[in-house]
This record gives structure tokens, sequence and C-alpha cells, in this order.
């Protein structure tokens, strides 16, 4: 796995539309994707059992959505910072995440705006892997602003 974690939060007054986030990129195993569904609870035979899966019309086992939206929420923060807040996360599934799969995110800033004394960002977020599209979606985050 890589990524660059930021250690300082970003100000809003510097994230414009159109800025592109920076690339995360997960290389899949069958450990990845068992452990993600212990970790969230989800014992769907589907998430570990390959027998299972190939009974399923699967051709191994595949990543769930709560896995999915866990590394939505790190790409958004490994980008903005340990003080962002992630206040919305709408995400879609389209082709399955199999071991030996790399996903690869990317994202864009769509909007900024303040609200309550927060800045807000929407951004427009998409994981691909060898099938195509995996997840796409938008995400709103909440980030610090100055003097506020």
């Amino acid at each position: 796995m890589t990524a660059s974690s930021r250690h300082e939060t970003l100000d809003w007054s510097g994230v414009q539309v159109g800025d592109t986030l920076p690339t995360l990129v997960i290389e899949v195993t069958a450990s990845v994707i068992v452990a993600g569904a212990i970790a969230t609870r989800d014992f769907m035979p589907v998430h570990h059992d390959r027998d299972y899966a190939n009974t399923q019309g699967a051709p191994d086992i595949f990543m769930n959505i709560l896995s999915d939206t866990a590394y939505c929420s790190r790409f958004l923060t490994d980008w903005a910072g340990p003080e962002a807040m992630v206040k919305k996360l709408a995400i879609r599934l389209g082709v399955p995440v199999f071991p030996g799969s790399t996903l690869t995110y990317t994202g864009t800033v769509i909007s900024t705006s303040q609200e309550r004394g927060e800045g807000l960002v929407e951004v427009g977020l998409r994981a691909t892997n060898n099938l195509g599209d995996h997840v796409t979606g938008t995400a709103v985050l909440a980030l610090p602003r100055p003097n506020s």
C-alpha cells in the first residue's frame, strides 16, 4: 500500500475547485479482503471462502462495501489531514475487487463553501481496478477555517 498521509490539516482557504487529490494505490490481496471483512464483522462467506464465492458465481472472494467505505475515508483524510471531518460520503459500487487487483483512488475538488463556521469541501472520487470503476462517488469534508 502506498499513500502520503498528511501530518497537517489543509487550510480551507487554500483549497480550490479543480484541485486534484494525491493518488492512493492499494494492492489487494486475499489477506486484505479477509482482514477487512473480519474487522467490519462481515462474516458473509463470499469475503473469505473461495469455494463458497465460486458457488455464487464469483471467480474468487471479493472486498466488502464496509472496507470500500473505509478506504474511501482513508483516501480523503490522507489528503485533507488529521483535523478534517468527513461529513458525508456517498459511494456507488461498480465492478468487484478480487485478490491480485490494484485499486487506484483519484479525486477532484468539486466545490467549496462555508456553513456554520466550517469550511466545506466537496470531492468527487473514484477507485478503479483492471475491470473498471470499482467505486465512484462524492464526499463532503469539513476543514478548520483560520480565525474561526
